[in-house]
């Protein structure tokens, strides 16, 4: 009995998974700035740099929620659901960064209405996954369950519409883009765009087992 006293109990992984989801919506924030003033290089700059902090920030969150795994004895939900779910929001936050850094590297001189279509989604549904893990310290209580499944719905409503724009966008391109390099770099904006709502998705899913798991 003393023994299990002793042993580190609960940690404060919800509060790690709310810190990192503000970080989410921090870099969605900078990204959606980022396209909307990426004419101006001086704030384009500004922006990158945003997100690339959101993304460094949130990176030490998640090591330091999978250091506490290897000391916490009893943790609030399943170990593995911890660990799949700090990964999978990290994911959403690369991703970001991945895509900012492919519009400097590839050195596109101008952003479109698909980039600002796929982008505004990505950040509504990067918005929605901050909201539903805010929700994970309460799920005992049955509304606030509710909420939570609501909320991953809306993400993958949305993942459903970026799906949709992005096949347009893609029919667009292939049709109308005449020069093979800016094909090549906006397909690749595009798909990883596209990705940020599917790694969301992913969030949704494992928030949803978590619900039904413990509600």
């Amino acid at each position: 009995m003393l023994f299990g006293k002793l042993l580190p109990r609960e940690g404060n992984f919800f509060e790690l998974f709310d810190q990192h989801g503000a970080y989410i919506v921090e870099g969605a924030r900078a990204f959606i700035l980022l396209i909307e003033h990426y004419a101006d290089v001086g704030l384009r700059e500004k922006y990158i740099n945003e997100v690339g902090n959101a993304e460094r920030q949130a990176d030490r969150i998640t090591a330091e929620v999978n250091r506490l795994l290897h000391k916490t004895f009893i943790t609030p939900i399943d170990r593995e659901q911890i660990h799949g779910l700090i990964n999978a929001m990290d994911d959403i936050l690369d991703l970001l960064q991945d895509a900012t850094e492919t519009m400097s590297l590839y050195d596109v001189r101008a952003m479109n209405e698909d980039i600002t279509r796929l982008g505004d989604l990505s950040a509504k549904c990067c918005e929605r996954v901050q909201h539903a893990v805010s929700l994970l310290p309460k799920l005992s209580d049955h509304a606030t369950a509710a909420a939570a499944i609501k909320t991953c719905e809306e993400i993958d409503r949305l993942e459903s519409d970026a799906d949709r724009v992005m096949r347009s966008a893609m029919s667009k391109l292939f049709r109308e883009e005449n020069d093979v390099r800016e094909l090549i770099k906006l397909k690749t904006i595009y798909e990883q765009l596209e990705s940020i709502s599917d790694r969301c998705e992913d969030v949704a899913n494992l928030i949803e087992g978590v619900v039904l798991e413990n509600s």
